[in-house]
């Protein structure tokens, strides 16, 4: 019989630890037949104990590989040329990609078939195994980290005495029953990859940013941080009614609330890039990765008709009572402004979903002619007495009136020391007079 290696056949003098990357290459792939006791140039050398190699490399293939590959491995000793030689039969497994426990899902713990030799896989080859093996639900695939840790999503269940060990993870789907933490679980880790990017503008564009900042760590540290930072820029307006005093907000606490929760729950997780919050003068908005799904409309989410990307996610954060019932959000942010006169705005595309709160202290712009500057000084000042500053530009979109008008009332504001100018060019910003 002639030995030469090729896609399905490995010669190996001696068992070592490299055996273990030529048993996954060949698992991950179609399989493969490893002797050992056989030169690369094929000639028959045996094996002094070679029952000796046979527990070696069933501890190998229990200990060293995840997940569990035993079944798909089978070694037995035969007689070549009288001498023994082992005989590693293994077969294609179910379960890909299998990888090497200390190096984890990385492609140097990830090794396929390539000819004659056995080669590190690559991120999109690993990706493909993970869909293939789990099918198309991106939560309950297999992490590529599994390397993670929990503290704060511990802390979360702590705070509402539900308790989170090993079997609540496998319960609500963060982990696998072989052990296997799926991506539902990385983004409820510690080490979660994906973000929220939040910003705060002068005025209603992003000529100029008052603060920004980026949040980490997992989806629920990252929803508790946020409202922690857009609660700090929510102003409070109040009014008093006899010797009572009434405080209100410019963005309802219920819709920010929903709007968050919506966000974190329904977005296309499979995207890395971050979600993105963005509070102006006049509007709060947030876009999260991922369009409606299949078949779903715009009015059929008017309706209350929910179709959960997340459903496993929307299950952890049901538990939490953070949300109360599927389907319902959308509706909660439109009641928040039930009584405004101001109303909430959603736009989707193919691969994103924004929500627009508009800011209640905004007042509807004047319907009158350009020619009524009173009416519309009137506006600008109610404007200006609870925003900082304003732009020309930003007047035209205030006032819904043309530049020449709105420099003319600009001009005429000035005369009249009602209005000062800082900056100059297109810096050049207009507040109230002290």
């Amino acid at each position: 019989m002639i030995f030469v290696e090729n896609e399905s056949v490995e010669l190996k003098e001696i068992v070592t630890d490299e055996i273990k990357k030529e048993i996954l290459a060949f698992a991950n792939s179609e399989g493969g037949t490893i002797y050992v006791g056989i030169r690369d140039d094929g000639l028959v050398l045996g094996l002094e104990d070679p029952e000796e190699s046979v527990l070696q490399v069933n501890n190998m293939v229990r200990d060293a590989i995840k997940p569990d590959l035993s079944m798909f491995v089978r070694c037995e000793t035969r007689e070549i040329e009288n001498a023994r030689v082992l005989v590693i039969n293994v077969q294609q497994g179910t379960n890909r990609p299998y990888y090497l426990a200390k190096k984890g899902l990385r492609p140097e713990g990830v090794y396929v078939r390539q000819g004659s030799s056995s080669v590190p896989a690559t991120d999109s080859a690993i990706r493909k195994m993970i869909k293939d093996t789990d099918g198309d639900s991106f939560e309950s695939m297999r992490s590529l980290d599994q390397d993670l840790t929990f503290e704060q999503t511990k802390q979360e269940f702590d705070k509402r005495n539900i308790y989170f060990g090993e079997v609540q993870k496998k319960t609500l789907g963060l982990l696998s029953y072989d052990n296997v933490y799926t991506n539902l679980g990385l983004v409820l880790s510690d080490q979660c990859a994906h973000t929220i990017k939040v910003a705060v503008f002068e005025g209603i564009d992003q000529s100029n940013f008052k603060d920004r900042r980026e949040f980490t760590g997992s989806l629920l540290q990252q929803l508790n941080d946020v409202y922690e930072f857009v609660d700090i820029h929510n102003p409070i307006q109040s009014r008093f009614e006899g010797l009572q005093r009434i405080d209100s907000r410019a963005y309802s606490v219920e819709a920010i609330r929903e709007t968050l929760l919506n966000s974190l729950v329904h977005r296309d997780y499979s995207f890395k890039a971050s979600t993105l919050l963005s509070i102006y003068s006049d509007r709060l908005e947030m876009v999260s990765l991922g369009g409606l799904p299949a078949g779903i409309t715009l009015d059929d989410i008017f309706l209350g008709i929910s179709v959960c990307r997340n459903p496993k996610l929307a299950n952890v954060f049901y538990r939490l009572g953070l949300i109360e019932a599927y389907g319902t959000g959308i509706q909660k942010i439109f009641n928040a402004y039930k009584v405004s006169n101001v109303k909430p705005a959603i736009e989707v595309t193919n691969n994103a979903f924004k929500v627009v709160l508009p800011n209640i202290f905004m007042k509807t712009k004047p319907d009158v002619v350009p020619e009524n500057d009173k009416t519309f000084t009137d506006f600008l000042l109610d404007y200006l007495k609870e925003n900082d500053s304003i732009k020309r530009v930003e007047i035209e979109t205030l006032l819904g009136v043309s530049r020449s008008t709105a420099s003319r009332l600009i001009r005429k504001l000035l005369a009249e020391r009602i209005l000062a100018q800082e900056g100059q060019g297109k810096n050049t910003r207009y507040k109230l007079s002290s």
